[in-house]
Order: C-alpha cells, then sequence, then structure tokens
C-alpha cells in the first residue's frame, strides 16, 4: 500500500488534487489507516494515472466522471463479464474519445503547419547567414 506522498510522487498529482478527486466523486475513497491517512493499491495508482491521461486529453472532469463511472470497463471483460452489459457506456467513451481524437488530429495539423514554416525560416536564415 501506497501513501499519499507516494501517490503523489507516482502521478505528479498533489495531495490536494488527490483529495478534490475523492471529494466530487472521480476519485473512489482509499482505505485508511487506524490514524486516518490514505492508503493506496498499486491498482489505485493505476487508476489515478488513467485519470492524468484523461485529463491531459483535454476532458473536463464531468466527461472523465461520466467515462470512468463504470470503472475499467475493459478489465470487467476481459474477467468474464458480458460486453452487451456495458453498450451504454462503450458508447459514451466511444464518443468522448472520438471527439478529443479529433481536436488532437486538428491541432497536430496546426502544428505540422508551424513546424514547416519553421523550418523554411531557419533554412532562409542559415542561407543568408552563409552569404555574409
Amino acid at each position: 500500500m501506497l501513501t499519499i506522498s507516494q501517490v503523489t510522487e507516482q502521478t505528479g498529482l498533489t495531495a490536494y488534487t488527490l483529495r478534490y478527486y475523492e471529494k466530487i466523486g472521480v476519485l473512489k475513497n482509499p482505505q485508511r489507516t487506524e490514524g486516518g491517512a490514505r492508503l493506496y493499491s498499486e491498482s489505485d495508482v493505476t487508476y489515478i494515472q488513467c485519470l492524468v491521461h484523461l485529463k491531459k486529453l483535454g476532458l473536463s472532469l464531468e466527461e472523465i466522471t461520466e467515462f470512468t463511472r463504470d470503472g475499467c470497463v475493459m478489465e470487467k471483460i476481459k474477467q468474464g463479464e458480458d460486453p452487451a452489459h456495458f453498450t451504454p457506456t462503450l458508447s459514451k467513451r466511444t464518443e468522448i474519445l472520438s471527439k478529443y481524437l479529433a481536436e488532437l488530429e486538428a491541432k497536430r495539423q496546426e502544428l505540422d503547419g508551424i513546424i514547416a514554416m519553421t523550418r523554411a525560416k531557419l533554412e532562409g536564415y542559415h542561407e543568408l547567414s552563409q552569404d555574409v
């Protein structure tokens, strides 16, 4: 079991953020010591890292809450649960990820244009500085 400090080191989130995610229901309440200190399992850390990735995609906390509502669906299906049970969840997750994938691809195209322009400028500057 890991302390909140150890989890913050592994995930990059602050203790405040972990407690806030717990408060709003994005993160389930962790186990506690007799003194009340939070204890996290490796599974909890994996889940928190998933939350971090979803946040980096640009999902709002509301979307993350919706996305994670039924927990790790892929793991549940691998363990033998009927995928049909998760059809609404899978549809919602597909919708959310498709939206953000389209936005990321648009950003990549924009960045590709900026990179090409920067390379052209650099090439021009190199040529000009060689002429001097």
